[in-house]
């Protein structure tokens, strides 16, 4: 990893500029042939700031990936608060939620773009995939609202991490592998019946 002590905080309207451009010209070239140029070039900024505040391309991609990344994590607070806020009927809740997630999976382009970037670049930058699972930011979210569905005795969980773990695989692994991750167009009622589906065997587990 190039060393970023000396370098730039630079403008925050500058840097998600950067950020955006990087992402789109990562997610369009693949790491390998993406350049600094290019970025500079969508981004409207100089080569030099793109240095200046990053250092390079690999930090640069980091920061693309990890910054987006901890943007979807906030929007995912905003899910569970909607959904697994205040419940009284848990099945109700879990649904709700798990069609939410799986919606925003299947129809939000950037959390699309990034996951098969990150499947692409996999090889080169395995510490992207590598995390401990606390240090999932989503997974870890998940987790302790499903913990408190515990305590309040509406689910029955041993350990929450990999309570959350299966629901997410559950609500949104059959809509990536049908949507192939974002690319394939489904109809809302596909993805609702997916969602729903996924709870149900969820709650055959961890329902009491």
């Amino acid at each position: 990893m190039p060393d970023t002590t000396a370098l730039r905080p630079g403008s925050p309207a500058k840097r998600a500029a950067i950020i955006r451009a990087a992402l789109e010209v990562f997610v369009r070239e693949g790491y390998a042939r993406a350049s600094v140029d290019a970025i500079a070039e969508v981004a409207g900024v100089s080569k030099r700031t793109i240095y200046d505040y990053y250092g390079g391309k690999e930090t640069l991609f980091l920061s693309a990936v990890r910054e987006t990344a901890a943007a979807q994590a906030a929007a995912f607070g905003d899910l569970l608060d909607r959904t697994l806020g205040e419940v009284t009927d848990v099945a109700a809740a879990l649904t709700a939620f798990g069609r939410a997630f799986a919606t925003e999976m299947a129809r939000s382009a950037e959390r699309a773009a990034v996951m098969r970037l990150v499947i692409a670049e996999a090889s080169h930058f395995p510490d992207l995939i590598h995390a401990e699972p606390q240090d999932r930011p989503v997974q870890s979210a998940l987790a302790a609202r499903l913990a408190e569905l515990g305590e309040q005795g509406l689910l029955e969980i041993d350990d929450p991490l990999e309570a959350a773990e299966f629901l997410g695989v559950l609500v949104t692994g059959p809509v990536n592998n049908r949507s192939w991750y974002g690319t394939v167009h489904l109809d809302q009622e596909e993805i609702d019946r997916l969602a729903a589906a996924g709870v149900r065997v969820f709650l055959r587990a961890y329902g009491r």
